[in-house]
């Protein structure tokens, strides 16, 4: 199927020019070939009528935007063909309708078909294309003869008319559509396409025709009722008939666009907005009316008010009637929100307000949301009703009602740790009930591309459901106890006052006075932090954040105040006001158990999920019930329900004035355009109504947004905390969703925004990971629900949007900014990333200021700022970017053939490794197709091939023979050959070489034809290289077609080896003679390819990689935008960068946000300077309304909504503990029982105290690294477990420390129970020490330094323990015994504790004198002596003193050592590191010792000092011994 776009090459006007030129003689034409005939154009008309009837012509829309493509018609010799195509946004509809002229009464034979639809592109499929040409190229004689042989819609056509007659019946024609009354019933409507557009909507679906009839009929009836009712007199009649004719009236043809419409174009949802509102409207006003008749007394009253009175009622009925008259007006200034942004709205407030519930993220998750806490409501509410129907004494609480109270605190704590989107739930449901078992089809490229978010979304919400199970059901029974005790009621008034006083400074401390004192201008006074992170005055980050010792205090009093004050405080309330509640003179038992139910529920659920401002709330409602106004008070329970309500309030309000005032303020206003300076002095006399306004958008949280950015301000109508109404995702533009034509041809998605866009992603991944761990240690200071904050680093500038926060769960939404953003941007990011601390000002003078103090100006500048800075060091894993460019890399051409023999080198060496080799040796195709390259004097004189670029190129021959290729090349084949596990023949005449020649001559050859033949031009050069970096091969030659007998040789050799040879060109850089050698080249091409992904932005496996944390990875870019037409290397590597995290006043956001929306869709301002986004540092004004979804804004990503649990951050769990679940706690309560168990069977052995022993924690006080965790593989009898690294030598023993675990090991060789003990506790420490300061070893015992002046000897062990080591380690049988090791003073005790005190004694002997002559001589044995195999244990180190490392020590110029092995010398300094350098916390094992005054040569040390040569990872670090601490060893 061929696609073309009606913007395009072939667009309704060149279909319009083929069927004019087929129809109309050409005046260039005229004299050498005579007009069509009427028949061939009859036959042409016909088939085109033939491609729409057969559905071979297709249309697509697009349901987001309506406009009018192309103004032009159709037509030929018979009449006007169809108008203007209209998009109306995605209907199913056909382009035109071609009727035969006998089937019409009119002469049009274009009528237009009722069924329109919009249009985006045309399609013709091939075979309609090939008749269509049959059929214009077919001569007109011939065409009238095979009349009679074409087909039924051709016979209808009218034959054999003259010109004339054409021409006559070319008058303008009757246009209709056909209105459907039954299946085979239809009646004409005589109207023109774009005359029936603009009188009515189209309706698509059935079900919006019946909804439309179903208002339309409500509209009249509810009209009816209240005027039959006499709501109405004299002229607010006619107002009233208007409203009710505006609203039927829409559902025929809505406002488009309406002031409250999110989207651009046609909005179907807004038509059905005003008879729904005036039906709710209606209703209301009747429900308020017939409350009013019925109710004569006042049974509810609040703080005096009468609720239920008639008056009241009366009056909110009156008010509803003048809002409906007010209709209008409403919708014009865009009062009210489209339905579903409204329900959404309503529900979502109820949630948090009533409920204490969290916001929500889509329409579906409001109501499951509200649902969810009804019916939670109703369950509580019958234990909550059955306790108060109970006789309530003095001093005593029913049972059921404490039960009541345990099942409420328990139920609380699930809601607020679940989130509100059930879509996850859903998805883990139907894994474990229906797990989905989809084969993968090997051949689908993307088969391998998985995103790890779902399953790892999943992972968690079991994680939080699991441990939520046990949690609950101990919260319950704990609180049941605590409440059933009468605690509540024995201790009054006492207990109140100290829970309140406990809940004040623990609120005071937590969320003001830390979060002040970390800020980066503490109180706006301080010129820096007063508690200081660990990452502050570094100036690149290298690791993950240190947690420091206030942000473990933050959390544990967040953990105690959510877990334990509140609650406490909560059910203190519940027992005292429960029982007044409920009487008849508040609110009855039926209303009154629903009260105490809500007023509970939603109390607890804001506890746990929201606590920053929770304490404000309560010691405010208690200080002034109680002492100010005790006379109002409505029991305090009440009192903190509705107080909470108001305080939500009072806090949007104090934003919204704080976000007015900065804006508007005379000494920092920016003027972006010329009404700007007009509004600035109208808006001030009408200051006391913008404070209504503010009060009002307070109460009903509708943004107030300044009217196109000037000083006026106007409120919008009412949002979610989510704002926008619309799931507006970025979707990136890779292989995986553009078509193969665009991709070989256009190079969709090149342009730099939608290339950079993947790091945001990565960036919103990394959010996810550790976002709701930060915030809970906080990092980020005080933050609640729709707070927005700015990341900015030094090329990324993302907007994170807080949307729902809940127990241990964040949802956030990341809008990213441009890189290289607009002038008004860079001023912007200019203002958030300047320090203020030198500033001296002080009014008009610069005297200075204090030490760490702000100057005067300064301090007054910042507080009048929208925004602050949080943190300076914020640290988050992401990828450094790090891009050249390609032209500069490739100018010369002895780089262009440096790149070309990496090329050739590549493949080769992926055709010699792969395991499909043998298989293409056998390959008859292949065989035949390489069997002329086989011969002795076949020379390649393809003109692709230039000596400036071919190394193998030969000058006699003018081409690549085979003798020149294997001159350059065998030994590079022949090295891989060797590196097979079986090598096959790679003599010059083997089939191998033959394979590897044909292979390289065609990758040369289609980077040639990529290039144009033109590779001595740079620009060529690098269009043809980026042509294959992306897989684009065209295969040209003919001596190349034996490349398709399998395709898995371009798939897996030819373009790994052009990508692997990008990277090979730029190691070049670095050290030019290093690849020289075929090992080194080796080495270094298996390494990239296991750490490094190399692939093209557009192939989705570079999403893949990068969601998927790949430590590396490097890609060729080639950037079309504006102009611009370069080739970019960009190399990505995964490190922790630094963010400034910049706090923007909520209510700016939103304020700024709903003006973009207003100026740009109702009021349709198109101007791209507009003064509403140009720059104002105090409110960030063109950031902000940068990060609009499009086409507001222009962010170049903006995420899905994502959810972050704190189960996922590494830290938090190590400061709180991991999660509860029954595996953790089986392996908790084994675990003990096990140290238990070795720390009591040392303490009876020895008549010692535990704490000698593993079980108490010995402590010698040496060890203090606090290095990262390590891989640590562990060396068992049979061998090593895990994959060895490259040259990896086997330890030797470290010598005094190891006698101690020499004893431990043979004692646990032969207790099976201590061996688990020892593998299980060992891997528990290295799991969970990361940042302690204390580091054990893998027998438990704490490793301290070495000491030489008391060491234990082992000679005088006990007969019986000799026996038991000897025979576990060397098998002489029992007279052998250990060699004399060194034991230090700190580990002396426990052996004490495990041998007894008979035998220890203080000799000191030499460790590795043995141990070497056993090695080197193996056959001399010592009977009685057994040596410690260094097989066994493994000894670990880590370096906490660079300088202490020799890095030139290995140099063949210094003898002062002796090496054990040449290999060691070669890889031990800087010689073989190169760029690599060992750094503080780097662990690894030791693998020789070089001691002073050694009686073996190979151990001695030149120098006064212990040399350690110590293995990290594949590197060799000769470091002296005072350099390093010992972790210990691995058994």
């Amino acid at each position: 199927m061929v696609t073309m776009s009606l913007s395009g090459p072939f667009s309704s006007n060149s279909l319009q020019e083929a069927l004019s030129q087929a129809s109309q003689p050409s005046t260039s034409l005229v004299k050498t070939q005579p007009s069509r005939t009427p028949s061939q154009v009859t036959v042409l008309s016909a088939s085109v009528s033939l491609l729409a009837r057969n559905g071979s012509m297709h249309l697509e829309g697009s349901q987001d935007k309506a406009s009018t493509v192309g103004a032009t018609s159709l037509q030929d010799d018979f009449g006007k063909l169809t108008p203007s195509l209209y998009e109306a946004g995605g209907c199913v509809m056909s382009l035109v309708n071609f009727e035969p002229a006998t089937r019409r009464a009119s002469n049009n034979l274009w009528d237009t078909d009722s069924h329109l639809s919009s249009s985006t592109s045309v399609r013709f499929y091939p075979h309609d294309l090939i008749r269509l040409n049959r059929l214009l190229t077919m001569d007109p004689e011939l065409l009238e003869q095979q009349d009679g042989d074409l087909s039924p819609e051709l016979q209808d056509a009218p034959q054999g008319q003259e010109t004339s007659a054409v021409s006559a019946t070319a008058n303008k024609a009757k246009q209709y559509y056909r209105l459907w009354l039954l299946p085979y019933l239809w009646v004409g409507l005589n109207f023109d396409r774009l005359t029936l557009l603009a009188l009515f909507d189209r309706n698509r679906e059935v079900l919006e025709n019946v909804l439309a009839v179903v208002l339309a009929v409500l509209v009249a009836f509810l009209g009816s009722v209240l005027l039959v009712h006499g709501f109405f007199t004299d002229i607010w009649v006619f107002q009233f008939c208007l409203v009710i004719a505006s609203c039927q009236y829409s559902l025929l043809k809505s406002v488009q666009p309406d002031s409250s419409s999110p989207r651009h174009g046609h909005n179907r949802i807004i038509a059905y907005s005003r008879p729904v509102y005036f039906c709710l409207c209606c209703g209301l006003i009747w429900l308020l009316h017939y409350g009013s008749l019925r109710i004569d007394s006042s049974r509810f009253t609040l703080y005096g008010v009468a609720l239920t009175s008639s008056l009241v009622l009366a009056s909110a009925r009156d008010l509803v009637i003048v809002f409906t008259l007010c209709f209008p007006i409403v919708f014009f200034m865009g009062l009210l929100p489209q339905v579903n942004t409204f329900v959404m709205y309503l529900f979502e407030q109820l949630d948090i307000h009533v409920f204490g519930g969290n916001a929500s993220t889509s329409l579906l998750a409001a109501l499951y949301s509200i649902l969810r806490s009804i019916v939670t409501v109703a369950l509580l509410y019958g234990f909550c009703y059955g306790a108060l129907k109970e006789s309530w004494e003095p001093h005593h609480i029913p049972v059921l009602f404490s039960v009541f109270c345990g099942l409420l605190v328990a139920v609380s704590y699930h809601l607020s740790r679940q989130s509100s989107d059930p879509s996850v739930l859903i998805s883990l449901i139907q894994s474990k009930i229906l797990p989905s078992f989809k084969d993968k089809n090997p051949e689908d490229p993307f088969s391998e591309v998985h995103d790890p978010l779902p399953e790892k979304l999943r992972a968690s919400v079991n994680e939080r459901l699991q441990s939520d199970l046990i949690v609950c059901v101990v919260i319950a029974v704990l609180y049941f106890a605590i409440h059933v005790s009468t605690v509540f009621i024995a201790l009054q008034p006492f207990l109140s006052y100290v829970l309140y006083a406990l809940l004040g400074s623990v609120g005071l401390l937590t969320h003001y006075l830390l979060p002040q004192v970390r800020k980066q201008l503490p109180w706006y006074c301080f010129s820096h932090p007063l508690l200081k992170t660990k990452e502050y005055y570094q100036f690149e980050v290298r690791d993950a954040a240190h947690v420091m010792w206030f942000e473990k205090l933050h959390v544990w009093l967040l953990f105690v105040e959510k877990n334990i004050l509140y609650p406490l405080v909560i059910l203190n309330e519940l027992s005292g006001s429960a029982r007044e509640l409920a009487s008849p003179k508040k609110l009855d038992t039926e209303v009154g158990a629903l009260m105490i139910t809500v007023a509970g529920l939603k109390l607890l659920r804001s506890s746990y999920s929201s606590p920053t401002y929770q304490y404000v709330s309560i010691l405010f409602t208690v200080l002034f019930f109680t002492f100010d106004y005790r006379h109002l008070s409505e029991t305090l329970l009440l009192d903190l329900f509705l107080m909470s309500i108001v305080f939500s309030k009072l806090w949007e309000l104090f934003y919204k004035l704080h976000f007015v005032y900065t804006y508007i303020a005379p000494w920092q206003i920016t003027w972006g355009s010329a009404f700007h300076a007009f509004a600035q002095p109208f808006a001030v006399p009408h200051s006391a109504m913008l404070f209504i306004q503010a009060v009002v958008s307070a109460v009903f949280s509708t943004p107030l947004n300044p009217f196109l950015g000037s000083a006026i301000f106007i409120t919008s109508y009412v949002r979610p905390v989510k704002f926008w109404e619309r799931d507006y995702n970025t979707k990136r533009v890779d292989h995986s969703n553009t078509r193969l034509a665009s991709q070989l041809d256009r190079n969709p998605g090149s342009d730099d925004n939608n290339l950079n866009s993947i790091f945001y992603e990565h960036l919103t991944r990394s959010l996810q990971h550790s976002l709701c761990g930060d915030l809970l240690l906080g990092r980020w200071g005080n933050f609640s629900t729709g707070d927005c904050f700015i990341l900015a680093s030094d090329y990324l500038n993302a907007l994170v949007h807080l949307i729902e926060i809940g127990n241990g769960l964040v949802t956030f939404q990341l809008r990213g900014l441009e890189f290289r953003g607009t002038y008004c941007q860079q001023r912007e990011v200019e203002a958030i990333t300047e320090g203020v601390e030198e500033d001296e000002g002080c009014c008009c003078c610069e005297p200075g200021h204090l030490p760490h103090i702000l100057s005067f100006n300064a301090a007054f500048g910042q507080r009048w700022l929208s925004w602050e800075v949080l943190v300076t060091k914020y640290v988050l894993e992401g990828y450094s970017i790090t891009d050249n460019s390609a032209a500069s890399m490739l100018q010369v051409f002895d780089l262009r053939r440096i790149l070309t023999t990496y090329y050739v080198k590549g493949i080769i060496y992926y055709v010699v490794a792969s395991p499909k080799l043998e298989e293409w040796l056998a390959n008859e195709t292949m065989r035949e197709g390489l069997r002329g390259c086989g011969e002795r004097n076949y020379v390649d004189l393809d003109p692709t091939f230039n000596p400036n670029i071919d190394e193998d190129y030969d000058h006699r021959l003018a081409g690549i023979s085979r003798d020149s290729f294997c001159g350059v090349y065998l030994s590079w084949i022949q090295y891989c050959n060797s590196r097979r596990t079986k090598p096959l023949d790679s003599e010059k005449d083997s089939s191998l070489v033959l394979l590897c020649f044909g292979l390289c001559v065609l990758g040369r050859r289609a980077l040639g034809t990529a290039a144009h033949h033109m590779s001595s031009n740079l620009e060529s050069f690098l269009y043809g290289l980026h042509a294959l970096f992306k897989g684009d091969f065209r295969i040209s030659s003919v001596r190349d077609e034996w490349i398709f007998a399998d395709m898995e040789l371009l798939r897996k050799v030819v373009v790994p080896g052009i990508r692997m040879s990008l990277k090979l060109h730029q190691d070049h850089f670095t050290s030019p003679d290093e690849y020289d050698e075929p090992a080194v080249l080796y080495e270094a091409i298996s390494s990239h390819q296991e750490n490094l992904v190399i692939a093209h932005e557009g192939d989705p496996a570079w999403r893949s990689a990068v969601l998927s944390n790949s430590p590396s990875l490097l890609a060729l870019r080639h950037v079309l935008d504006e102009g611009t037409n370069e080739y970019k290397i960009i190399m990505l590597n995964r490190r922790y960068l630094s963010f400034r995290v910049i706090k923007v006043n909520k209510e700016c956001v939103r304020g700024l946000w709903a003006g973009q929306q207003q100026e740009l869709v109702f009021l349709r301002n198109r101007n791209p300077e507009r003064g509403s986004i140009q720059n104002a540092k105090q409110a960030l004004r063109n950031m902000i309304n940068s990060s609009c979804d499009q086409p507001i804004g222009y962010p170049i990503y903006v995420s899905p909504l994502t959810t972050s649990y704190c189960n996922s951050h590494p830290q938090l769990g190590h400061v709180l503990g991991g999660p509860i679940s029954i595996a953790n706690i089986r392996n908790f309560v084994v675990g003990t029982w096990h140290r238990l168990r070795k720390g009591c069977g040392a303490g009876c052995n020895s008549g010692g105290n535990i704490e000698d022993s593993d079980a108490g924690g010995l402590s010698c006080g040496s060890g203090n690294g606090t290095g990262a965790d390590s891989h640590q593989s562990s060396v068992s009898h049979g061998g090593t477990s895990g994959p060895a690294p490259l040259h990896s030598y086997p330890p030797h023993s470290l010598g005094t420390s190891q006698s101690s675990q020499s004893v431990q090991s043979g004692l646990v060789r032969h207790s099976p129970a201590r061996a688990s003990m020892v593998s299980q506790s060992s891997s528990y420490r290295y799991s969970s020490s990361r940042h302690s300061s204390l580091r054990t070893s893998a027998t438990g015992l704490e490793p301290c330094r070495r000491s030489s002046t008391s060491q234990l000897s082992l000679r005088t062990l006990p007969t019986s323990l000799q026996l038991r080591l000897g025979s576990s380690s060397d098998p002489a049988g029992p007279s052998s015994s250990l060699s004399s090791h060194s034991i230090p003073p700190c580990k002396r005790h426990t052996l004490v504790g495990l041998l007894g005190n008979d035998g220890v004694c203080s000799t000191v002997t030499d460790p590795l004198s043995q141990l070497h002559h056993h090695h080197y001589h193996p056959q001399q044995h010592n009977p009685t002596v057994s040596t410690v195999r260094r097989d066994d244990i493994s000894y670990r180190v880590q370096i906490v003193d660079v300088s202490q490392v020799l890095e030139s020590i290995n140099l063949p110029k210094r003898k002062e050592l002796q090496w054990p092995d040449e290999t060691m010398r070669l890889r031990a300094g800087r010689t073989c590191w190169r760029d690599w350098s060992p750094a503080e916390g780097m662990e690894g094992h030791v693998i020789h010792r070089w001691v002073p005054c050694s009686r073996e040569p190979v151990s001695r040390s030149h120098i006064n000092k212990t040399i350690l040569l110590v293995q990290v990872d594949d590197k060799l670090v000769p470091i002296i011994e005072t350099g390093i601490i010992e972790l210990g060893a691995e058994v």
